[in-house]
């Protein structure tokens, strides 16, 4: 845990000693509030649920913006090497990084309790739906988060590995949008397979541990690939 924490440390502040997290976390915020005051103020409405559906969306974007550089900079900068030969395992860098983005992440998505504070002052708040809604971003969050981790390991341009990152996101995103074109049998195992489908059960505030363990096996399957890939400059 020395090196995960130490990694972390240094990614954590490789974002904050840059624009890319205050360029990041305003474009967020800017986006997610739009929709939110668009409810609030232009149709009366005060409600958190269409900022808490939209930041999904959001996320496909977003979240390969900010794994993209993690380890392919690296990898094209060549501190990688340096990297590998400290008394540290890859499973370390990788899981460092990833904390570190999920910390990122995490300061973005607490910025947007303002929301819930206005809309509990001027209406009546469902605190189920918030709170599964908030806990659903996060889960999903750390998913994606973890599924760019692994496009970045596998090359050496961030563009690329921004690209395979959104594009695997986005093919997980849209599973559930396309049942009505596959065969019956492939509907459930499609639909279980989808993200949105696990988050738009935990925003109606029905926490169900299905699906915190279906976002907490994708994290981990995707950090392990992630951590075969970056092992196999080794072989």
């Amino acid at each position: 845990m020395r090196n995960v924490w130490s990694i972390y440390r240094k990614e954590l502040k490789s974002y904050f000693n840059s624009p890319v997290a205050y360029i990041v976390i305003t474009v967020f915020l800017l986006i997610s509030g739009w929709f939110f005051s668009t409810n609030f103020f232009l149709m009366g409405q005060a409600t958190i649920r269409t900022a808490l559906s939209v930041i999904p969306l959001i996320f496909i974007i977003f979240v390969p913006a900010i794994t993209m550089r993690s380890i392919a900079e690296e990898k094209k900068s060549g501190t990688i090497e340096l990297l590998v030969t400290m008394p540290t395992r890859d499973a370390d860098i990788i899981l460092g990084k990833f904390f570190a983005a999920l910390t990122l992440l995490a300061i973005a998505v607490f910025f947007t309790f303002a929301y819930v504070i206005t809309a509990s002052l001027f209406g009546n708040l469902d605190e189920g739906p918030t709170f599964g809604g908030y806990l659903g971003l996060l889960l999903l969050g750390s998913a994606y988060l973890a599924i760019g981790i692994f496009a970045s390991s596998t090359t050496e341009n961030q563009i690329v590995a921004f690209i395979i990152s959104f594009l695997i996101i986005l093919v997980f995103f849209l599973l559930d949008k396309v049942l009505i074109f596959m065969p019956a049998p492939l509907v459930s195992i499609l639909e279980y397979l989808s993200v949105d489908y696990h988050f738009n059960s935990l925003a109606r505030g029905v926490i169900d541990s299905r699906d915190i363990i279906y976002y907490i096996s994708l994290t981990i399957f995707a950090l392990v690939l992630a951590t075969r890939s970056l092992e196999s400059r080794k072989w």
